[in-house]
């Protein structure tokens, strides 16, 4: 692995700052960010990169491998919420097992973003594309991690049948606040073109670093507040958690492999592929799957996958891509 890699990727002030944010809980400090302005930072860095996303697809015309990507990014939202269900089954009851598969399935905007930044700071960009695939691997998730929680009612309760309200899954799947402002954001982008761009430029691009870091500043004294609760989770889900972050990495990158993709798609396709959700899946679960445990499935997103992804996670997918590609 590339030790200098890890080591900018420690120094970059998002990651720097999300370890401040920890210190915040280990220190007993009285900062305080309040939720208004922490939903503000979240809807902000997915419009943000909606738009971004927008303007590279106006720039960009559709060629068949952006297709593939589009269709590989689709397969892994539907199988990664079924393959993990069953691993977490081992363990765990069916509620607790759908929504962290749930979780799983779908993706992190936040590790998404850190990524691009890494990524810009060695001079490699991603396409509008991607980020169209992140937009297709959000919500899916949602809609199996619920199959699979009814399914597994269902096996224990087999007299009385569990009716899934398709209407109202369907609307919190595909019209939640994340999911309709990056995909609302992105077709805005492509729509409104370089004009719209060349507009909205010093509020998407020339400040967005600086809201990142305010932000993982944030998620920071999230993710310490929830590690009260990692005794809860055990060695199991810590195990589970690694080893199904590897098994998806691992098919991320055969998949890459087969369609050719460019470096920098790989790269965030990989990150993608990695991460769990902490904002959308468990806004949609809580009341979806009501019975199962908040805690859990936020201290394994919050806790252990998304700062392995951001501390040593992203150098090391980089660095296996770099000798994939041959890149020095």
């Amino acid at each position: 692995m590339d030790i200098q890699a890890t080591i900018n990727n420690l120094l970059n002030p998002p990651v720097l700052f999300f370890f401040l944010g920890m210190g915040v809980v280990f220190f007993k400090s009285d900062l305080k960010i309040t939720e208004g302005v922490s939903k503000f930072l979240s809807l902000y860095l997915l419009f943000s990169i909606g738009f971004k996303g927008g303007h590279e697809l106006f720039k960009s015309p559709f060629a068949e491998e952006h297709l593939y990507t589009l269709i590989a990014c689709m397969f892994m939202a539907f199988f990664v919420p079924v393959y993990s269900y069953f691993i977490f089954r081992l363990k765990l009851d069916h509620h607790n097992a759908a929504a962290l598969s749930g979780s799983f399935g779908s993706i992190s905007a936040v590790t998404f973003v850190t990524a691009g930044a890494f990524l810009h700071s060695y001079g490699y960009e991603y396409q509008g594309f991607i980020v169209a695939g992140m937009a297709l691997m959000e919500s899916p998730a949602i809609v199996v991690a619920v199959i699979m929680d009814r399914l597994g009612k269902n096996r224990i309760q087999s007299k009385e049948k569990q009716k899934i309200d398709w209407k109202k899954l369907l609307h919190e799947a595909f019209f939640s606040s994340s999911v309709y402002i990056l995909i609302g954001s992105l077709i805005v982008g492509y729509l409104s073109g370089e004009s719209g761009w060349n507009t909205t430029k010093p509020f998407t691009e020339d400040i967005f670093k600086g809201l990142l870091t305010f932000f993982l500043l944030d998620k920071g004294i999230d993710a310490a507040k929830q590690m009260r609760d990692l005794r809860k989770v055990g060695f199991f889900l810590l195990g589970s958690s690694l080893l199904i972050m590897i098994i998806n990495v691992a098919i991320a990158i055969l998949i890459i492999k087969i369609i050719r993709m460019p470096i920098g798609d790989a790269l965030m396709f990989i990150v993608l592929c990695a991460s769990a959700s902490y904002i959308a899946v468990p806004a949609a679960l809580k009341d979806t799957i009501p019975e199962a445990t908040p805690s859990i499935y936020l201290t394994v997103a919050l806790s252990i996958v998304f700062p392995i992804n951001i501390i040593v996670g992203i150098p090391l997918y980089f660095y296996t891509l770099k000798l994939i590609f041959g890149i020095q």
